[in-house]
């Protein structure tokens, strides 16, 4: 989710109506009959690493009742009572041996009696919780604007937002689960071997004026209810069978996690279980969107608490982790969401934004679930100290981060400047060269995502001006350096735009996923004679990554630039890969002598492409705005 301040003219009144729910709690609630509506986690399951699971117990009244279970190796630890008498939550331990069935919670209150049953699953044997790693291309997908695989999920009548429009940018436009896994061999095609889809998690939230603007919560991070996919991408199975569909295919899909805020419409903000469940201001206060103040040793504790309490917007309310039971419940949603749909990676939204503590506590408990589990935050800052500080590092912070990975910002910007300035001392190709002689401040750099774009930004083939040498050096840059390639969904056919007047602009449907589409860019028919060479460029090299060890997980060196060239290995026992760059104007006769640290005993190469091979390599000539890719030969 992006990371700039947004408009709240109508935010105190808003605001006010949520205190004033917080007060009340629901007191028509409190005159009808007890019971259980629901209770999260609605399952579970046997046999899990950690024994302890916590049920938030929800209906009208009951919280006001003692609570009861009586089945084999389940035993009923506390019950705590909520401030919100509508809610309950109990801490359960379930036993190693403890078979798989249902089991009745009890509820008493004099004579009156309440009950549920609760089920406890067997766990699969299915892949989950694989994780993702430098051998991997990430492909990143917001579903509503994808493709439409099942036109009668549109919209539902009995939803905040019963519209969808794709003549509107700021509506739902019908993309769906379905219609990614339609195109599973079109990723697989391109070298794809991981999809990160944005969140899929219930946003049944209403319509929301900015600025003037009816705009819809399409991208996904509004969740109204944790435990549903939104029926408008298909619900629950249609998630867990496009996960099924990915790893037949030898793919992994990644989640879109959202700790630090939920829709407006939330059900528990509608009703909530206490006063602390998230933060309060006296009057209606934004996030500064400032990341200084976390890790300034001279900060002031107002600006931390604005940065950090503040909220996004109105109508994402700001959960607070230091309440027990939400972080509690936002843990135990995530382990259930890895074992139920068998996601393979972790990637939060906004990490910087959420609790130290909490993160660090949540991270924990997916690694000690899952070991191979891979966890990357976005964490938009400007300099490599800043990133550090949210990921595993060697820096004496007083916070030290368990994060493996995270999203690397400060290398696109760093890789955006190399394609948009002319070279000098500390400029332009410079730039990614000092970004990357900085690594040693991380304790597994190579566990960083990489972009060149994504869903809150400018299109990249915007960014370098439709220059179609600079597009194709900037993705050669992405797909060959250290860390884990992330790619955006349409980068690969030229998709372009910026963001004004909205972040919908960006966000435009993938030509030919929707019904009546005049072209259909999945295929090389529908795309015209550029898009093939940028969808065969990344092709190619993505398939040759994926292929070679040396290029995704081996080590990198790089030399001081010079002129405006830039020059690095990639290499192992087997293979030496060479990166060499012009980001000139004009073509360079490269000299490669100053390269004979990794170049020594090696006499041809191989274009990887374009397939030629080089018989001498004491000099290069590279055209202008290029990068070329060498397997070096003997």
């Amino acid at each position: 989710m992006k990371q700039t301040p947004y408009p709240t003219a109508f935010s105190s009144r808003l605001f006010l109506f949520l205190t004033l729910w917080l007060l009340a709690f629901s007191t028509q609630a409190q005159k009808n009959k007890a019971a259980i509506t629901r209770i999260d986690p609605t399952f579970w399951w046997v046999g899990m690493k950690d024994q302890n699971l916590q049920l938030l117990v929800y209906g009208p009244q009951a919280g006001t009742y003692s609570y009861s279970i009586n089945h084999p190796g389940v035993t009923l630890v506390k019950a705590h009572k909520a401030e919100n008498p509508n809610y309950a939550f109990l801490d359960l331990t379930i036993a190693p041996n403890t078979k798989p069935g249902s089991f009745t919670i009890t509820g008493k209150n004099g004579n009156q009696k309440l009950t549920r049953k609760y089920e406890l699953k067997a766990r699969t044997q299915e892949p989950k919780g694989q994780g993702i790693t430098s051998a991997d291309l990430v492909y990143l997908v917001l579903p509503d604007r994808f493709s439409n695989g099942d036109p009668k999920n549109d919209k539902f009548k009995d939803m905040a937002d019963t519209q969808a429009n794709r003549n509107n940018p700021y509506l739902r436009h019908g993309g769906d689960i379905q219609g990614i896994q339609n195109h599973l061999n079109y990723f697989e095609e391109l070298g794809v071997t991981a999809l990160w889809l944005n969140p899929i998690i219930e946003n049944n939230q209403p319509l929301t004026d900015e600025g003037g603007q009816m705009r819809s919560a399409y991208h996904g991070y509004a969740f109204t209810d944790h435990y549903q996919v939104d029926k408008r991408f298909g619900g629950n199975d249609a998630y867990k069978k496009l996960v099924q569909a990915a790893h037949a295919k030898g793919m992994k899909v990644v989640q879109d996690a959202v700790y630090n805020h939920v829709g407006i419409n939330h059900w528990f903000i509608k009703d909530m279980p206490s006063k602390d469940w998230v933060h309060q201001f006296p009057t209606y206060t934004n996030t500064s969107h400032k990341f200084q103040p976390i890790i300034d040793p001279h900060g002031s504790k107002a600006d931390w608490s604005i940065m950090m309490n503040g909220w996004f917007v109105p109508h994402m309310p700001d959960l607070n982790h230091d309440n027990k039971f939400v972080e509690n419940y936002l843990i135990q949603h995530a382990l259930w969401t890895v074992e139920n749909f068998g996601v393979d990676a972790w990637r939060i939204d906004t990490y910087m934004y959420n609790e130290d503590q909490f993160m660090n506590r949540c991270n924990q408990a997916l690694m000690n679930e899952y070991p191979n589990i891979h966890i990357f935050g976005e964490s938009w800052v400007n300099n490599v100290i800043a990133q550090s500080r949210f990921t595993r590092n060697k820096i004496d912070f007083p916070f030290k981060s368990n994060q493996p990975g995270t999203l690397d910002f400060v290398l696109w910007t760093a890789m955006n400047d190399a394609l948009n300035q002319k070279f000098g001392w500390d400029e332009g190709v410079s730039k990614v060269h000092q970004v990357l002689a900085q690594d040693a401040v991380y304790e597994e750099p190579m566990k960083l995502v990489t972009f060149m774009d994504n869903h809150d930004m400018n299109r990249y083939f915007s960014v370098v001006g439709e220059d179609f040498n600079k597009y194709k050096m900037g993705l050669t840059w992405m797909l060959t350096t250290r860390g884990i390639p992330s790619i955006y969904y349409g980068t690969e056919i030229l998709m372009k735009n910026f963001k004004d007047p909205s972040d919908a602009e960006v966000r435009k449907d993938f030509p030919g996923g929707f019904t009546g589409d005049k072209e259909n860019k999945f295929t090389a028919a529908g795309r015209n004679a550029r898009e093939n060479e940028a969808f065969n460029f990344v092709k190619t090299l993505a398939n040759y990554r994926k292929d070679t060890p040396a290029l995704h997980s081996g080590k990198l060196m790089q030399f001081v630039p010079q002129e405006g060239t830039y020059v690095y290995f990639r290499y192992d026992d087997q293979k030496t890969i060479m990166v060499a760059t012009n980001t000139n104007d004009k073509e360079v006769d490269l000299k490669t002598e100053r390269f004979a640290e990794r170049i020594q005993g090696f006499t041809k190469a191989m274009n990887v492409l374009n397939s030629q091979t080089i018989g001498n390599l004491n000099s290069l000539k590279i055209p202008a705005k290029t990068a070329v890719v060498l397997e070096l030969e003997k």
